[in-house]
């Protein structure tokens, strides 16, 4: 089984909203922790939001803050990414992560787990 697989992305206008959702093995979602980063080309995978379990933990880049909204359903084993006000810089690969090993959230190298990844496109 493919440890986290994303849905489909889209394409939507600026002021648009898109909701992604990750689906995890059984493994992979005994992680504690769980986050969305997005990619574009010429640039480091980007944390863009987090969130653990253990101590309600929720955090966003300063970038999404109050736009996007991350969540977990434990029944589905899925995490999802509310994204409300997109704008054209919010078009991306997003990528779902599980294992946050240590140090900072945000760091594409403290998760060991990824999905494969969904295009979202904002167009202005």
């Amino acid at each position: 089984q493919v440890p986290l697989e994303e849905s489909e992305g889209g394409s939507v206008q600026a002021g648009g909203s898109l909701r992604l959702s990750c689906v995890a093995s059984e493994d992979a979602y005994r992680s504690d922790c769980m986050a969305w980063f997005r990619h574009n080309e010429g640039n480091e995978r980007e944390g863009v939001a987090a969130t653990c379990t253990r101590g309600d933990f929720r955090s966003y880049a300063d970038s999404v803050r109050g736009r996007f909204t991350i969540s977990r359903d434990n029944a589905k084993r899925m995490v999802s990414l509310q994204m409300d006000s997109l704008q054209p810089e919010d078009s991306a690969i997003y990528y779902c992560a599980s294992g946050w090993r240590n140090g900072s959230w945000y760091s594409a190298y403290e998760w060991p787990v990824w999905g494969q990844g969904t295009q979202v496109t904002v167009s202005s």
